[in-house]
């Protein structure tokens, strides 16, 4: 069996799995909704490369969209890591198959790259370069450019696996994004604004001669080639890695959290919430990101005069109260799935759970207030909002992310990052993510258009707290209606394990 034979084998492989999957049906609404976002975004790009084509062609510089290449580089590189799961392959049933290996490894980083989500881009190559192909370039030129610019993608479509997949290993990781894109806007702090200027002109000028010729062409291959050479290697490692589950651990004291023992079986609960953050590897890389993006935008909204309009600064507000609960409860009672019927022996055991984990991410939500607060003390963000977004979440959005528990049905694997999946399994994580991401900032807006801010956020206060205060109610509901469903989720959860 050649390659290319292997390549549509593993692929025919994968729709058939994604086919068989107990959760396919369910996740076609997650699948609904992005093609929903996508075809958004397809919409503005095409406005995009109309404008600039236009604008290029007017000015007779067939070369201006390289101008803006490095921006559209970036934002591609910051938006897979919402929309791409790293890597998407399943080599996990071929490892013990007489295939080559790294042949099988090789098929699944082809099949990322002819995804359909390196052609969005395409949405705004096509408009600009059809525009100026009309503005006087030659027909080869203008493929040649459409070539080039999608090889731009498909290396930083590289560049993303090479940093998620080390990002996945270590959180310190973070510091080779961090160095190559500061980098880029370091000059801006640390240079005059006539030094500035003479750095700006000088890379204009590059862009303009080099950017769109034979070399670029040539420095692309050659960094594709490279960055596919390193992921082929580091995939295939580490996917033997953690097939062969070899953990480096050390022998450390383990708190006992005896504070917490007064409060019963809750205490109990809360003490696993709390170690399986500290020790579960997903659990705990997710809570570090969380952190240091929230610290981010805190930062730069208080110093660096970022996000002034009113929607931004209440959406950012709003985001570092929700990310905790968006990320983690929209999977609630997932890890459950792996010990679910030990919960099911004593009566009310899953709702004493629940109540448990409540309380935990209503205690985490403190560390965003400390966070938020350089912005309050800088006059961005003020106290009546701070609280306004606190109890929204504890309130109206912790109920919502809860109800999940009801329809939640997939087990959940801890520290499984490079063979596991991480996809929407029911039309409701995605539709109450997207609510508790931007209904209370709607709702502030509208509010605002009738009354003063501080009504807006004391509106907020009162409903959020008429949410937390009557906690105990809706979570009893939210119990009964999953021991009606218990036989059903218990099936999905058994059978996703």
């Amino acid at each position: 069996m050649n390659k290319l034979q292997l390549f549509f084998l593993l692929r025919k492989n994968a729709k058939l799995n994604a086919k068989r999957n107990v959760m396919f049906e369910a996740n076609q609404y997650g699948k609904l909704i992005g093609y929903i976002v996508l075809a958004i975004f397809a919409i503005e790009f095409i406005a995009l490369g109309t404008f600039f084509g236009w604008l290029a062609a007017k000015e007779a510089t067939p070369e201006m969209i390289f101008y803006f290449i490095p921006f559209m580089l970036i934002l591609d590189f910051g938006s897979r890591f919402a929309t791409q799961q790293t890597p998407m392959m399943l080599v996990k049933p071929y490892l013990l198959t007489p295939i080559s290996k790294y042949s099988a490894i090789e098929c699944f980083l082809v099949q990322q790259l002819l995804d359909s989500g390196n052609l969005v881009w395409m949405t705004l190559f096509l408009p600009y370069t059809f525009i100026v192909w009309c503005g006087g370039i030659t027909g080869w030129t203008a493929i040649g450019m459409l070539c080039l610019l999608h090889l731009m993608v498909l290396v930083n479509s590289q560049w993303y696996l090479l940093v998620r997949t080390l990002i996945n290993q270590s959180i310190f990781w973070w510091a080779l994004p961090a160095i190559v894109y500061g980098s880029l806007v370091l000059p801006f702090f640390v240079l005059s604004d006539k030094q500035l200027d003479k750095v700006i002109d000088a890379i204009f000028d590059m862009l303009g001669n080099y950017a769109f010729s034979w070399w670029s062409f040539l420095f692309f291959a050659v960094f594709f080639i490279a960055l596919f050479a390193v992921n082929r290697y580091m995939q295939m490692h580490l996917v033997y890695d953690e097939i062969s589950k070899q953990e480096r651990t050390k022998l450390k004291h383990v708190s006992e959290f005896s504070s917490l023992n007064r409060f019963g079986q809750i205490g109990e609960y809360l003490k696993l919430e709390i170690k399986s953050t500290i020790r579960n590897k997903a659990i705990r890389t997710r809570f570090i990101q969380g952190v240091c993006f929230i610290t981010f935008f805190s930062l730069m909204i208080a110093f660096a005069g970022m996000y002034r309009s009113s929607f931004e600064r209440n959406f950012f507000c709003l985001y570092a109260f929700v990310f905790f609960g968006a990320t983690n409860l929209v999977k609630v009672m997932c890890p459950e799935g792996n010990y679910i019927d030990m919960l099911m022996t004593q009566k009310e055991n899953i709702l004493t759970l629940l109540r448990a984990k409540y309380y935990y991410y209503c205690a985490i939500l403190l560390l965003p207030v400390l966070i938020q607060l350089p912005p309050v003390f800088m006059g961005q963000f003020s106290i009546l909002m701070i609280l306004a977004y606190l109890f929204t979440a504890t309130g109206p959005v912790y109920f919502m992310l809860f109800q999940l528990a009801v329809y939640n049905k997939q087990t959940l694997p801890l520290n499984d990052k490079i063979t596991g999946k991480n996809q929407m399994e029911n039309k409701w994580q995605a539709i109450v993510s997207m609510t508790a991401m931007f209904a209370p900032v709607i709702l502030v807006l509208i509010l605002q258009v009738f009354f003063s801010s501080e009504t807006a956020y004391l509106v907020l206060i009162v409903i959020g707290l008429s949410f937390t205060l009557t906690e105990s109610y809706w979570m009893r509901n939210i119990y009964r209606r999953m021991m009606m469903r218990r036989y059903d989720n218990l099936e999905g959860f058994h059978s996703t394990r």
